[in-house]
């Protein structure tokens, strides 16, 4: 590693830690060459496991000596030169505007991603994340995915990104882990085809053979207990399901009507005491276990 002590917190070694937004790195000649930023310890150790490439770091000194198999790790793998940018615990509020309680940053190269087909060929359960935009749902969604064997998760095309900061962050790092691709398609022109989900979406996933399943309170609605009984029941069963599709919708305002009536399924999770429905972070944990293997 090349340590180089900052003596100033405009310096502009450091700006993609400090100027660009997470729209302005993800599009910086994404998506092979854009940059997505690993904060703390534990999810750049994830991120660096599951061949992420680091491009630098920003560690707050009293940091340094804990990473040091960190420091030893990169070296191994992607050399010495890399450069550790080392700043007081002062700089590095100033320069992310809060106090980090685990003081470490790591800008690294976004990947291509995989076509839903590959992160899907061995799957059995997976689960969508249509137009989830908080980032700390996301990186739930994913830490819970990871926890409870979800086989992959499928992103749409206006959902939150899971490599955004916070989302990796929350995740503790699974979204390195868990299989992961945005459900998409493109035009003829090469731009993103932003009506992809639900209609041809859905068929895609069909066509790969899942049953898939809308999470959602609607009068048709199955039980949770239904599916998990329709799982269960033996492969002569005309109800039996083999590969699960679960679909969560956004906060607030749940799946899309056009979602709901493209699924196989409409499943709800019952509730007591007059609560109308769960925070997907809650959801989806709910849905993972009562649908685990």
């Amino acid at each position: 590693m090349r340590f180089i002590t900052l003596q100033s917190v405009d310096d502009p070694r450091v700006e993609a830690y400090v100027s660009l937004t997470e729209m302005q790195l993800r599009n910086r000649l994404e998506p092979e060459k854009g940059v997505f930023i690993a904060e703390s310890p534990k999810v750049i150790d994830r991120a660096l496991a599951a061949g992420r490439e680091p491009l630098s770091l920003l560690v707050e000194e009293p940091w340094l000596e804990g990473m040091r198999q960190t420091f030893d790790f990169i070296d191994a793998r992607w050399g010495d030169s890399i450069p550790v940018y080392v700043a007081s615990p002062e700089q590095l509020k100033r320069l992310t505007g809060y106090r980090l309680h685990r003081g470490a940053l790591c800008a690294m190269r976004r990947w291509q991603l995989p076509s839903v087909a590959e992160v899907c060929r061995t799957a059995t359960r997976v689960a969508v994340m249509e137009n989830i935009v908080d980032h700390t749902n996301v990186g739930a969604l994913m830490r819970s995915a990871a926890a409870l064997d979800v086989d992959a998760v499928l992103v749409t095309p206006s959902c939150g990104d899971p490599l955004y900061r916070r989302a990796a962050r929350v995740s503790m790092g699974t979204v390195f882990q868990v299989p992961w691709t945005r459900i998409t398609g493109f035009n003829e022109d090469g731009t993103e085809d932003k009506h992809y989900w639900p209609f041809r979406g859905i068929d895609e996933l069909k066509s790969l053979g899942f049953t898939t399943v809308a999470m959602a309170l609607e009068d048709r609605s199955i039980s949770l207990e239904e599916l998990t009984r329709r799982l269960h029941a033996p492969a002569d069963d005309p109800t039996h399901i083999g590969k699960l599709a679960l679909i969560f919708g956004t906060e607030g305002d749940g799946l899309s009507h056009h979602t709901i009536a493209r699924a196989d399924l409409t499943v709800k999770i019952p509730m007591s005491h007059g609560v109308d429905s769960l925070n997907v972070a809650a959801s989806s944990a709910v849905a993972f276990y009562a649908t685990r293997h």
